[in-house]
């Protein structure tokens, strides 16, 4: 059974940083494109960052230059380091699998407020 976990998340002022974890289990990991993705108070989920099994990651514009995605294959983790928050960062954070793959259970999210 496919089982993710994230971790981290808090409550930072602006400017401040954080680093979300990740945990997977239930399934080859190293073989999927992996995301992060975010869902803001009433707003829809949506793809923060996404890597693949070879390292190789994306942004989605308005985190670029202040996240960093990251993977420890042999762990089953996945990394968000985010730097330079913003109050617009504030969401409920995800990890899953990338839209190109499909993605399985969504787990509960750690929670990210930023205050200005």
């Amino acid at each position: 059974q496919v089982q993710l976990v994230e971790s981290g998340g808090g409550l930072v002022q602006a400017g401040g940083s954080l680093r979300l974890s990740c945990a997977a289990s239930g399934f080859v990991w190293r073989r999927y494109v992996m995301a992060w993705y975010r869902q803001p108070p009433g707003e829809q989920r949506e793809v923060v960052a996404t890597i693949t099994s070879g390292g190789t990651t994306s942004y989605t514009d308005s985190v670029k230059g202040r996240f960093t995605i990251s993977r420890d294959v042999r762990k089953n983790t996945m990394f968000l380091q985010m730097n330079s928050l913003k109050p617009e960062d504030t969401a409920v954070y995800y990890c899953n699998g990338a839209p190109s793959e499909g993605t399985w259970s969504w787990g509960q999210g750690t929670q990210v407020t930023v205050s200005s």
